[in-house]
């Protein structure tokens, strides 16, 4: 695919770039967020959340540049967002999703919570401060 897309590509080098952040935006980003922010975040939390903004994101992206090129246009996008932002729809998305399953499933387990607090305050964080 990647080689195809290379030859063959649907669009400038910004408008791939665009595309590339939006997918890892709306996938990455708020698993990796959450994972050192959040207590309540899960691995089910995690995956839910990231398939299902990368699912909307591509699903988007692949509508509008492959299966109907002819609707790119400002007035059939959502909320007047293009391909190339949607990204960010996407990755509220993930967010979303990710938060309501964290919450109806059970907390993950004690010693990742602990491995997360230790990374968010390494040991001897403050001690050049307190001399």
């Amino acid at each position: 695919i990647a080689g195809y897309l290379g030859i063959n590509p649907p669009g400038f080098v910004a408008q791939e770039a665009a595309f590339a952040f939006g997918l890892a935006a709306s996938s990455f980003f708020p698993a990796i967020i959450l994972g050192i922010f959040s207590k309540r975040m899960n691995k089910e939390g995690a995956i839910a959340g990231m398939i299902s903004g990368i699912t909307f994101t591509a699903a988007y992206i692949i509508y509008f540049k492959f299966i109907n090129p002819a609707a790119n246009t400002p007035d059939n996008w959502w909320f007047g967002i293009s391909p190339e932002g949607i990204g960010t729809l996407g990755m509220l998305l993930n967010f979303g999703v990710a938060i309501a399953v964290a919450r109806m499933t059970e907390d993950a387990p004690k010693h990742v919570q602990e491995m997360v607090a230790s990374i968010r305050f390494p040991k001897g964080a403050g001690e050049a401060s307190a001399h």
